[in-house]
């Protein structure tokens, strides 16, 4: 980093992502198989991932609040990282569904609640420099790129049962590397004349978060169901793992270049292409299953239906929510898309997969159609003006 590397600890904030992300990378295109593998049913599966969406609802916004009102961010950061360490050992215990669902429920409420903290404190580091966020934050597409594809190696030759281990010895390193970071020199908070209620209440706010809803209403079926659609396509465990981390490098590559983008290109314009690119994605994942062209080329797409979409919605909370609001914007964001949105997608799929996985995928695409429109229809509303187009941007 150009302007960053020496007054922020920007390799420790980086491990921190990288091992974060890798839990992402173990848990999240092999978690389906591992559940299939203990005879679970297709709902049972869906109803699973979506506890991995559902705390989201709730944790990044109580936690978002505890953070903003004890000023303690990184020892709530400390402490949420600790217990869910502690609380997935609980999968050693039992393995039938309920006592997963409790030990998942448990483990995610922690482990979803200090992402967003985190990246308060990323943005507190970076101070005046907020665009080189990214270049911060690829480090957690390579942790999972690195993961997804040794794992998906991996499993096609050691049995699926491992990945508990492989998931708790990385939530022990999320927990260690938490604890290499200080905190950043303390800022004045910025004056907010208004109240939390009260932005929330802008139309610009509410259909952004609308949007963002629909787009992880759209993601469930992926994040649930993607894995097992391609093995009954005959996809390898490798070439899954592949497929998976070609998305995420795709992804590392629009972070490195968010910070020129998105001051050129403006970000809802930025937002609503992410949200057509997705439609597109879905339909193509949808009707060419069997063609490895076009299922390449509609992973090499997640650069924009997350990347993009992700940094975005960054910009977008510390934009409309400064100063005393900041932890609780980036949580409600979470909240509102990931937990309710991503556990909703989540659901429905595993209701509908057993009838037609194809149309699984169509719905996903619909989904991703409705948050394009309400995304346009929210960027009528003029936006605060984003700081970075005053400045040199390297």
């Amino acid at each position: 980093m150009n302007t960053s590397a020496n007054a922020i600890p920007y390799w420790r904030l980086s491990a921190f992502y990288a091992f974060y992300f890798s839990i992402v990378g173990a848990l999240i295109p092999y978690l389906g198989l591992y559940l299939q593998s203990l005879q679970y049913s297709a709902k049972e599966i869906g109803f699973i991932a979506a506890i991995l969406m559902a705390t989201k609802i709730v944790a990044p916004s109580l936690w978002g609040w505890l953070g903003d009102a004890t000023g303690k961010r990184l020892g709530v950061i400390r402490l949420g990282c600790l217990l869910a360490a502690v609380s997935f050992a609980g999968i050693y215990v039992d393995q039938r569904f309920f006592w997963l669902a409790w030990v998942f429920g448990f483990y995610t409420f922690f482990w979803n609640a200090v992402l967003p903290q985190f990246e308060v404190i990323t943005l507190d580091h970076l101070g005046d420099k907020p665009q080189h966020y990214s270049k911060v934050r690829v480090w957690g597409s390579l942790g999972f790129v690195s993961v997804v594809m040794g794992l998906g190696w991996m499993f096609d030759f050691i049995d699926i049962a491992y990945l508990p281990h492989i998931v708790l010895g990385f939530s022990v390193l999320v927990y260690l590397s938490s604890l290499t970071i200080k905190e950043a020199v303390h800022r004045e908070l910025e004056h907010t004349p208004l109240g939390f209620r009260e932005i929330l209440r802008k139309p610009a706010v509410y259909s952004f978060l609308i949007a963002s809803f629909l787009l992880q209403v759209s993601h469930g079926p992926y994040y649930a169901f993607y894995s097992l659609y391609l093995e009954s396509y005959g996809y390898s465990r490798t070439s899954i793992g592949v497929l998976w981390a070609l998305g995420a490098i795709a992804e590392v590559g629009i972070f490195l270049i968010m910070h020129r983008l998105m001051p050129r290109v403006g970000m809802m314009p930025l937002f609503i292409g992410s949200m057509a690119i997705t439609t597109g994605r879905w339909f193509l994942i949808a009707c060419f299953p069997e063609s490895v062209p076009i299922i390449i080329f509609a992973q090499t797409l997640h650069a924009f239906s997350f990347g993009c979409a992700h940094a975005v919605a960054i910009e977008w909370a510390r934009r409309y929510f400064p100063g005393r609001h900041q932890g609780q914007g980036q949580a409600i964001h979470i909240s509102v898309s990931f937990g309710v949105g991503g556990a909703l997608g989540a659901v429905v799929a595993g209701f509908m997969w057993e009838d037609s996985p194809v149309m699984t995928f169509a719905f996903s695409s619909f989904m991703a159609a409705l948050a394009l429109l309400v995304a346009w229809w929210g960027s009528r509303e003029p936006s605060p003006e984003l700081d970075l187009q005053s400045r040199n941007v390297p």
